[in-house]
């Protein structure tokens, strides 16, 4: 197995993803030549409105510990069904608000399908195994933990 594809990565950034991180990750990719195609997801902290309330930012938490591992095990299976070059996943941690980004999934194959297919998936996979938690937090300070959907 490639230890690129089966290393343990925290993923965990404190705080918004700034883009000048998401520009400077796309930058590198110019010299990875064997690299056709990316896809990039970007999960960004929206206005959801309540009855009079109005959500002004998301504090993320996690299982910190389970989620490095489990991501590892998502890598390997991700790396294994999609023939790609690279994946790189970032999530914020603490308080993200209305506007900013909280999710960074970036993959990069020899063809634009696969790198596309395998972001996709791997975005699903995230919101669905990984134990990251939203609380939403309002305008008139009350908070509600957030479904992922």
């Amino acid at each position: 197995m490639n230890d690129k594809k089966n290393r343990k990565i925290d993923p965990f950034i404190d705080g918004a993803i700034p883009p000048e991180f998401i520009s400077e990750s796309i930058r590198k990719h110019s010299a990875k030549t064997n690299i056709g195609g990316h896809s990039l997801f970007l999960g960004q902290v929206r206005e959801d409105k309540k009855g009079d309330t109005e959500v002004e930012a998301i504090h993320f938490t996690a299982y910190k510990e389970m989620a490095i591992n489990k991501l590892a095990i998502l890598r390997e299976e991700i790396f294994s069904k999609h023939e790609l070059v690279c994946i790189h996943l970032y999530h914020s941690l603490g308080k993200v608000k209305k506007g900013e980004i909280c999710l960074f999934v970036f993959t990069s194959s020899k063809h634009r399908k696969t790198a596309m297919e395998a972001c996709e998936e791997l975005v699903e996979r995230i919101k669905k195994e990984l134990p990251i938690w939203g609380k939403e937090i309002y305008n008139n300070q009350s908070y509600h933990w957030k479904e992922n959907k």
